[in-house]
């Protein structure tokens, strides 16, 4: 099994180097991930701008490539050939902070995992909650790399890696979500559906030392509602979240509805 591995933290990111090393026990590894962090920044690519890509070397000596795009764009590269190396699955993560619910739609992790399905292969995102909003990205009150255990979430993961090549339908991934802790305190995991996010930011005004005005947006940490069955049910009550997701946005229960505007008789009406 082929698999490419990519992230939105950085190729130097701790978690990235545990999901390399584990995944290697099942497969054949590639690590493309981006040269510096790029969390929240979607299904970005980069346009307009040529990519650059270099070797680097990982902590544990073992080398990886440095991307100067998105995730999207080191998984890009692979599918395109540059490194010669046809991709059965893609791997994105570990992040360094949880990406649950709505969130997901911000996840630099989930949109790598996500263009597996854009190439025609399974993907999966892999996330290690530790009580970080998905915009936080000052590590003041963050857990040390010796408190963050992404042993666990690691090994699940190539576990999941093996049967998720073979039985993943087509067009889906899977994003998964650990809670810190070591193995044994792990209460198990599950198949979940994604949770629902309340979000409280405020407008806030800030100036600089130049007297100019800027505005702080993401400040307070987002609440979620309590459902059974979602994925932060799941990471509450201790377990790993395994939440298929996939690409389909069309909201078919809509299109009958919305054909009843005559929405063609637009085009011949005017402004009243």
């Amino acid at each position: 099994m082929h698999i490419v591995l990519t992230n939105d933290d950085g190729i130097e990111a701790p978690g990235l180097l545990a999901a390399r090393q584990a995944l290697e026990k099942i497969g054949d590894v590639i690590t493309v991930a981006p040269d510096r962090n790029r969390s929240g920044v979607g299904r970005s690519i980069t346009f307009g701008s040529t990519l650059h890509v270099e070797e680097r070397e990982m902590a544990d000596g073992v080398l990886g490539y440095a991307c100067t795009g998105t995730p999207v764009d080191c998984v890009r590269l692979v599918a395109l050939g540059l490194m010669d190396f046809a991709p059965d699955i893609v791997v994105s993560g570990i992040n360094h902070g949880e990406n649950l619910g709505d969130d997901i739609t911000y996840s630099g992790t989930v949109a790598g995992a996500m263009e597996g399905i854009v190439i025609g292969v399974p993907g999966i995102a892999v996330s290690l909650s530790i009580g970080r909003p998905w915009h936080q990205t000052v590590e003041e009150d963050m857990p040390l790399e010796n408190e963050l255990h992404f042993g666990p979430a690691a090994e699940f993961t190539a576990r999941l890696a093996k049967i998720t090549f073979k039985g993943l339908p087509r067009g889906r991934i899977l994003n998964v979500n650990a809670p810190n802790v070591p193995r044994e305190r792990l209460n198990g995991a599950r198949v979940t559906k994604l949770g629902r996010r309340f979000y409280k930011d405020e407008l806030i005004e800030v100036r600089d030392q130049e007297g100019r005005v800027g505005y702080d947006i993401y400040n307070n940490p987002p609440g979620h509602h309590d459902e059974n069955g979602t994925d932060f049910a799941a990471i509450r009550d201790g377990e790993i979240s395994v939440t298929p997701v996939h690409l389909e946005l069309t909201d078919t229960a809509a299109i009958e509805e919305l054909d009843s505007w005559n929405v063609g008789d637009l085009l011949e009406t005017g402004l009243k």
